[in-house]
């Protein structure tokens, strides 16, 4: 059955790994995932990835600190394919007092909330991590 919502299901792909305590998750690959899995990894919220273009999957390795808590704490999908939500460069939100992270589609790609503010960029509002 064909998915409609493709990043839904990679956040609770990875909601569900991390209350598991999953050592990694896989995903179906597709160019945006693949991008905000990249924002993930660059915050610092995944430990790393693994992409087998011919399976057409990636495994998604999951971070955790030394007391085996997990470092990706929550995530929140806020544009879906029913009802869109874009911001401005001076609305985009800061996620737990800045401890989070916003990702965003733009001009130049999907990239964090800090990158937009600094490029002045605004864009799709996709997701939140904390």
């Amino acid at each position: 059955m064909a998915q409609s919502d493709t990043i839904a299901d990679l956040l609770t792909r990875l909601r569900n790994g991390v209350m598991a305590r999953r050592r990694f998750v896989d995903v179906y690959l597709s160019k945006v995932k693949l991008n905000i899995i990249k924002v993930l990894e660059g915050q610092g919220y995944l430990e790393r990835v693994l992409v087998d273009k011919e399976k057409g999957k990636v495994r998604i390795f999951l971070k955790y600190t030394q007391d085996r808590e997990p470092v990706l704490q929550g995530l929140k999908r806020i544009s879906s394919p029913g009802l869109r939500r874009y911001t401005s460069v001076e609305k985009i939100p800061r996620i737990q007092g800045g401890m989070g992270t916003v990702i965003l589609s733009t001009s130049k790609g999907i990239i964090d909330g800090e990158t937009a503010r600094k490029e002045k960029l605004g864009g799709e509002f996709l997701c939140c991590v904390w």
